[in-house]
This record gives C-alpha cells, structure tokens and sequence, in this order.
C-alpha cells in the first residue's frame, strides 16, 4: 500500500509542483494586485491590446525569451529642437518574470555628454510603492503592452540624430537581448529621431593667419526669418556660425570681455546675418546729428565705431582687391552706418567724412535685442542681438550675378566693436586697417535647387519678413585704423 501510495505521489507531485510555480509565477507577473487600485486597475485596462496596430513599426527584440518588443511608433520621426514627441512601445509577455524589473528608457542626443531619462514617464511606470505602477513584473503571458510617453526635444541640440534605447533592469542588472537591434549592452535601439540639423562638423583647428572659410546653404522655401532682434526662428539653430571671433591683430583666441559670433542665411531675396556679441556694458549713447555733430559724419550718419557696434564688410566679386566693397555698421541703438567703397578707404574725406559714398541704401531690415540694460553703466550686461536682413540689390557693384548661383564665393568680414577697436571673424594682423578685403574670411553659397533656381525671383529682392525691424538708411564706419573724432 505504502508504495502504491509513492508511486502516485511520484506522478502527482511533478504536476502539482507545476501548477505550484505556474500561479507564483503569474502571481509575480500580474503583481498579485499589489500597488494597485482598483482604480489603478480599470485605468490601465486601455493600455492592454490583441495586436500592433498597423501605424506602428514592427519590430522583434527579444528579451530572454520572456519579454518582446514588437512594436515603436514616435511621432513625429522629424523632430527639431524643442519638438514634442509622443513615444508609443508595444510590449508582449511571452513568460512572466519576477517582481522588481522595471522597463527604461534614454534618448542620447549628439554632442550631450549624458542621454535624457524617460524611466518614470508615462502610464505604466509611475511609481507607486517602490515599482512601476503596471510595469514587466505585472505583466500577463500572451498580452501586448502599450507603453506611452511623450517628450520635448531640447532647444539646445547639436547634431542631425537622436537615439531612443530601451531596456529593463533591475538594480544593476539589465534583462539579455538575444536578438533585435542593440547597442552591445542590452539595450535596443527603438527608435531614431530626426532634428533636421546639419552635422556637426570636427573642430578644425585653423592655423594662425589662415583666411576662414564658411558654407552657407540656401534656406528651404518653407523656412522663414522674421527680423525681430530675437534670432529664434528654427533656420537660425542651424545656420552655419563663424565660430568664436578672434583678436583682430594677432589671429589669437579673444580673451577680453567683449566677445562675439555670426551666423548667416540666405534665400533668393536676401542675406541674412545674425551676430550674437557678448558686452557687459551694452552702450549707445548717440542722439540727433545737430545735438552731436562730432560724433556724426558731414552727412549725418552716426560714427558708431567710436562707441559699440557690430560690423560686416563685404566684397561681392570675391577677389579681395578692395575694389566695389561695402561696409554696414548697426549698434545697440538699432542705429546704422552704410557706405560703398570704389578703392581701399576710397573716396575719403576728412576727419568727420564723408567716408566712402554714404549715399548707398542698402534698404535693409534689422532688429536688435538686448540682454541687460541699455546705456546703464552700473550694473553687469549679457550683451545684445543685432538681426539684419540685406537684399542683394544692395551690392549691384562687384557682384557677378544676384541672388549668388550656388558655388559662389564672396570675401566677407565680422566684427564687434567698442571704441575704435574689437574682435574679428578673421584677424587684419597689422596689414591694414578693418577694410583690407585680402583679410576678409571667404564665403561660399550653396544650394540644392537645380542650376539656375537660385536666381529666380530676383527681383523681389528687399522682401525680408519684418516684425517691427528698422529700414536700415542712417548711420560712422568702422576699423581699428579709422580716424578718431577729434576732441572738442
């Protein structure tokens, strides 16, 4: 009887034993209700599918055979700078796991030390008793999982591709990917955000006294810049930068307080400049010509080289021989100094001018916004903005051809300035004053569109998008080398 009795026990424990560990087992995958409302519970019920839909990505990594991502969807894919995205991961349960493991998620942007983390963010992983709320260790065998979470790209972003990885962990440890799409450390690669900017290019280091050169690709016909003084529009996070500007006789890194960049875009009507310059103490300071007629020319433009401004000189045929090239000055005021140049510094009057023909209108459109306090000496600036629009009909002498054809290169030069000196984009190294072309950096434009678009519409030139810019028509000149205003 006693074996009978074994012989049964023998055959039965194995099946009572699997039971055993099959209801621990779901009771480990569902949670046993624990942490769980049974509002919690009815909420969740939405988050619970027969299938992947058919907008979603399809897709099959596979987590210790316990766990399966099937499904991704963000949208949307094409993602600039501070785009919200709404992330959609279908998961399957194929064998319920233990409790404590946790579902994880890190978007790694190019050129961040450090990827953002989505762990707690969405539905199913709002944590709740020391676990997520609907997380791997509740799941089901046999269902699929719809695991949501939304998120805002950064503004500050750098590169053109931003990876979404996904993985579940628990303390140290992160569940094996035997197959799908990883990066090598058991994390899948769900998804690849596009932010549409260029990439980055390696840091080129230039030699000393070396001309810069800069691409600037012609804005898409859906790109807009309102000139506005605030240079946020999306076209300008991705426009081409001069980089940091440098000491204007010695081609070395800038060290004092007044610093500065440009950057450049450009469409069929105009050229646009945006130059960000770093001033502790933004200054103006110029009033009407009869109330300070030595601090204006014998036209009436203002000399804003003896104060703070930004400067551009440009030479449009590109040769760097000082012949048909112009200067353009604005300061913090919004107020403008233009003039076109036949020679090096010519023509020329005396110490209060004419300098150049100051008669040129360029019709420009600029804006200008300050960080900090205008004309406030006793506290401590950021700096200020200055966005400028400049239709091609401006530079009528010395271009070969308006608006550029792609593959055109003209010499361009940047500056910021206070009293009579500044930073440079490319450093004069003591061969001239701020107006010797051969020093300028070299900019070349470029375009997709097919030859002979880019210079379609040319006659609408002067069509910039103003928001309360200025017509640029009044304004001193600019250069290390330029005559002072004498003292009164």
């Amino acid at each position: 009887m006693s074996t009978t009795i074994s012989k049964v026990t023998k055959r039965v424990r194995p099946a009572l034993l699997f039971a055993a560990i099959a209801a621990l087992g779901l009771a480990a995958c569902v949670g046993g209700g624990k942490g769980q409302s049974a509002e919690d519970k009815e909420r969740l019920k939405a988050f619970v599918v027969e299938s992947v839909p058919d907008n979603a990505k399809k897709i099959d990594a596979n987590f210790e055979n316990k766990i399966h991502l099937v499904g991704v969807r963000a949208e949307p894919e094409n993602a600039p700078p501070g785009t919200e995205v709404k992330l959609t991961f279908y998961w399957r349960c194929d064998e319920p796991i233990e409790p404590g493991w946790a579902l994880s998620t890190h978007v790694q942007h190019e050129g961040f030390e450090r990827p953002d983390n989505l762990d707690a963010a969405g539905p199913l992983r709002e944590w709740k008793e020391g676990q997520q709320i609907f997380g791997p260790s509740r799941w089901e065998r046999g269902k699929i999982y719809v695991d949501e979470q939304t998120y805002r790209m950064p503004t500050d972003l750098k590169g053109p591709d931003s990876l979404v990885y996904l993985s579940i962990w628990k303390n140290d440890a992160r569940l094996r990917i035997q197959s799908g799409p990883t990066d090598g450390q058991n994390r899948v690669i769900a998804a690849k955000l596009k932010t549409g900017l260029a990439p980055q290019a390696p840091e080129k280091v230039q030699e000393k006294g070396a001309i810069p050169e800069l691409s600037v690709k012609k804005l898409a016909a859906t790109e807009k810049i309102v000139v506005d003084g605030k240079g946020d529009e999306p076209a300008w996070k991705v426009a081409p930068s001069t980089g940091a500007f440098v000491n204007v006789s010695s081609g070395e890194p800038n060290t004092g307080a007044l610093g500065g960049q440009a950057k450049l875009a450009w469409d069929k009507e105009n050229l646009y400049v945006l130059f960000e310059v770093k001033d502790p103490n933004v200054t103006g300071g110029f009033t009407d010509p009869k109330d300070q007629p030595k601090r204006h020319t014998s036209t009436g433009q203002p000399m804003l080289w003896n104060g703070h401004t930004v400067e551009m000189m440009v030479d449009p045929d590109g040769d760097g021989d000082n012949v048909n090239y112009y200067e353009l000055q604005i300061n913090p005021q919004n107020k403008v100094f233009k003039s076109q140049f036949d020679g090096y510094n010519a023509p020329r009057g005396g110490d209060y001018g004419p300098f150049g023909h100051e008669d040129w209108d360029p019709k420009l459109k600029s804006a200008v916004g300050i960080q900090g306090t205008l004309d406030k000496a006793d506290d401590k600036d950021e700096g200020y903005v200055v966005e400028v629009a400049i239709p091609w009909a401006a530079y009528t002498k010395g271009a070969a051809t308006l608006p550029p054809k792609s593959g055109d290169t003209w010499r361009v030069n940047f500056y910021a300035m206070q009293d009579n000196g500044g930073v440079a984009w490319s450093a004069i190294l003591g061969q001239g004053n701020f107006h010797k072309s051969s020093r300028f950096g070299k900019v070349r434009f470029v375009s997709d569109e097919p030859t002979g678009a880019a210079d379609a519409g040319a006659g609408d030139a002067g069509a910039a998008t103003d928001a309360g810019a200025k017509d640029g028509g009044s304004g001193g000149d600019a250069g290390a080398k330029k005559p002072v205003a004498p003292k009164k």
